[in-house]
């Protein structure tokens, strides 16, 4: 590489040109003239100084002129030469950092989160499991097993949006949510329509639940049986795997459902709790009587109350009575058991390694139980997502968790978390979603309005899934104490809702099914 200009010629003034060569004799000698008078004058001026042991007379005129010129050049040779040095030391270093492995870097990048998220981790699994050292170890282990065995591309995909956090908090994010039988039959026919899923604009594919779950009690793939197995007529964990590679290279993100709050009751712990295990009793709500169950039902509210009411249901194989918040068969899992906990995690993390980059948290405010409350939305629900949170960033960071939370507003927010201790990265605009088929029925935009104003005051780390429908009911859960100012009480307007949208009022022309009649 050639050095500047300045360092080949440092007297450039020196080298002239053919057309200042051409100067006359006499602009020579007027030139000789002045810079003999500017000597003189400069000469006349010089003030004696106070002597000084290092002090050196200064030259004055052309050999001044030529001495700054060599200093000058001097100076920028060796800047040139430092830079040049600093350059190849930049160099060798970016060499040193390319020659580490995608691996080696991605281990190095594990060992200061877990760093970054220990003490913390420690305290909340310590306060929640009473200093349970066996169990928060084997929690440890879980995070160094899913890091290990994490693939290249998915490793490739964590240094990518770890360089840019904010990946997901744009406006060019558009999803589709899909039963993979209705639209492909299979995972792999999902993989070969993925060209149509792109020309159409989307850039996030969120599959209905594909996991193990019995045909005739499956609450659609909400009762899952088997957490690291994919139904067997829609595919295998290797389809799946294949997908979520097919989707990365065509920049699609994948979502899955993750149901946290129950297992099916032919989950394998389902079945050896029958069977009389205490281990596996324990996982799950079970007592031996209608004692304590009693107890829970004058607190906590009916999620089904027509098709399945109760939150408990008689077990005539064991002769006990188990929790059963949502549909009989689905059995409510006791996260105050540090291995429900431990194993649940393990069931995220090996889906996270299957390529999966967002969970839809389903049923999240109902993860905790405590006698004496609407088991409902407790401090420990959040403790537990803030687990889950810390352990994903830490094996996958690339992963996201989408709080599927369908509560009132103020309920809603919290699940966010703190900007110090983030829990869910992204919430379900339940509110909004609601409002705006309000809106519609009602023709009066005051409560819409209302409720953006107040998302739009939010900081703008929340971020909200906006949609307009999803597999769900609509569920009325509106701001009747502002309705109620324009004369909207409860129970009659959700019957009007209900009526306009199966289309049985003027000017409707719904077509919707009810699906639950709970005023």
């Amino acid at each position: 590489r050639r050095p500047p200009r300045s360092t080949l010629f440092p007297y450039t003034t020196l080298f002239r040109s053919p057309v200042e060569k051409k100067k006359t004799a006499k602009e020579k000698i007027i030139d000789s003239k002045t810079i003999e008078k500017e000597a003189s004058v400069k000469k006349r001026r010089v003030v004696k100084a106070k002597p000084e042991a290092d002090s050196v007379e200064r030259p004055v005129g052309k050999a001044a002129e030529k001495i700054g010129k060599k200093k000058s050049a001097a100076k920028k040779t060796e800047t040139s030469t430092k830079e040049k040095a600093s350059s190849k030391t930049a160099s060798k270093e970016k060499k040193t950092i390319d020659k580490r492995s995608l691996k080696e870097r991605a281990l190095d990048a594990y060992h200061n989160r877990l760093q970054s998220y220990y003490d913390e981790m420690k305290w909340l699994y310590f306060e929640l499991y009473r200093g349970d050292e066996e169990a928060f170890s084997y929690f440890l282990s879980l995070l160094e097993k899913y890091a290990v065995n994490r693939e290249e591309d998915l490793l490739a995909l964590d240094e990518e949006r770890m360089a840019n956090p904010n990946w997901y908090k744009g406006k060019d994010q558009y999803g589709v949510l899909l039963y993979v039988d209705n639209f492909a039959g299979k995972l792999n026919g999902v993989e070969e329509h993925l060209d149509y899923l792109k020309d159409s604009g989307f850039n996030y594919l969120q599959l209905m639940p594909i996991l193990e779950s019995p045909k005739d009690k499956s609450d659609g793939g909400y009762a899952v049986s088997d957490f690291q197995k994919v139904q067997a007529e829609l595919g295998t964990m290797d389809d799946l795997r294949s997908l979520t590679k097919a989707c990365h290279k065509e920049g699609i993100s994948v979502g899955l459902d993750f149901v946290m709050n129950h297992t099916s009751d032919e989950h394998e712990w389902a079945r050896r709790a029958r069977m009389g295990e205490k281990e596996y009793q324990d996982r799950y709500f079970i007592f031996p009587n209608w004692v304590i169950p009693n107890e829970f039902e004058k607190t906590v509210p009916q999620v089904f109350p027509e098709s399945a009411p109760g939150n408990f249901t008689y077990s005539e194989e064991m002769k006990k009575v188990v929790m059963t918040t949502f549909y009989q068969y689905q059995w409510d899992l006791n996260y105050a058991n540090p291995v429900v906990f431990n194993d649940m995690l393990e069931n995220v993390l090996y889906l996270c390694n299957m390529g999966t980059d967002v969970f839809r948290m389903d049923a999240v405010p109902y993860i905790w139980k405590r006698l004496g409350t609407s088991c409902r939305n407790l401090p420990q629900v959040h403790t537990l997502i803030r687990l889950f949170r810390m352990a994903v960033e830490i094996v996958a960071p690339s992963v996201l968790l989408l709080g599927e939370v369908v509560m009132e507003p103020d309920k809603v927010l919290p699940y966010f978390g703190t900007e110090e201790k983030p829990g869910c990265h992204l919430l379900y605009n339940v509110t909004t979603m609601a409002s705006t088929w309000h809106t519609l029925a009602t023709q009066d935009t005051r409560l819409l309005q209302d409720q953006l104003s107040r998302v739009f005051q939010l900081p703008k780390d929340k971020v909200f899934l906006n949609y307009l429908r999803c597999h769900d009911d609509i569920g009325w859960g509106l701001d009747y104490e502002f309705l109620r100012n324009f004369g909207m009480e409860e129970i009659p307007h959700k019957a009007y809702l209900n009526a306009y949208f199966r289309g049985f009022t003027d000017l409707s022309e719904s077509r919707g099914e009810l699906y639950n009649d709970d005023p």
